[in-house]
């Protein structure tokens, strides 16, 4: 295994979409390079791409720039630039299945409907690659979840979601660090809702 990783954090480029629900993997990777004083940024593969150090393992952090639906470009580009194997991506999403607060890091599955993974499987050839789902809730009442990711976070929601954040930068250094299934079962059983 090599000691570099690459993690993308989905979102949609533009300041309209920036504290948006759909852009809280944008909101890690933004998270985790001010934590690790994250250098040399720059636009690579439609991406904007940044590298930093953790425990002497080389971290490339990004945020592809394509729009959500597209995003597995960058994955891809990102991948075969840097010669790693899909055991050394994790890419963070946004997940309407989960509550407000909730992790969960899974070593592979599907979609589940969201349009940037579909990229991403869709892209590599493959939906065995590590990801960490970000629950942000289900829309209140016969809102439509495409108006709801699209939504801010409330002024309330900034304290938690700020909580969330930090763990989640946790859960990605473990991965680093120690591998996927010490992330899982580090990070999976820690449950903390709003």
């Amino acid at each position: 295994m090599t000691d570099t990783f690459l993690i993308i954090g989905l979102g949609n480029p533009g300041r309209e979409y920036k504290d948006t629900r759909h852009n809280i993997g944008f909101m890690l990777i933004d998270r985790i390079a001010v934590r690790l004083n994250a250098q040399g940024m720059r636009l690579q593969s439609k991406a904007i791409v940044m590298s930093a150090f953790y425990r002497e393992r080389k971290v490339i952090l990004a945020k592809p720039q394509t729009y959500m639906n597209l995003s597995g470009q960058s994955a891809q580009g990102l991948l075969r630039f840097y010669k790693l194997p899909v055991e050394n991506l994790m890419v963070a999403h946004d997940d309407l299945d989960l509550p407000f607060g909730v992790i969960r890091i899974r070593p592979g599955g599907g979609a589940g409907g969201q349009r940037g993974m579909a990229s991403t499987i869709e892209q590599l050839g493959t939906k065995d690659f590590p990801r960490l789902r970000l629950g942000i809730g289900r829309p209140p009442g016969w809102m439509d979840p495409k108006d709801y990711v699209l939504q801010e976070f409330s002024k309330d929601d900034m304290p938690f979601l700020s909580e969330v954040l930090d763990r989640a930068a946790d859960a990605v250094f473990e991965f680093v660090t120690n591998g996927l299934n010490a992330a899982m079962n580090k990070f999976n059983g820690d449950v903390k809702e709003k």
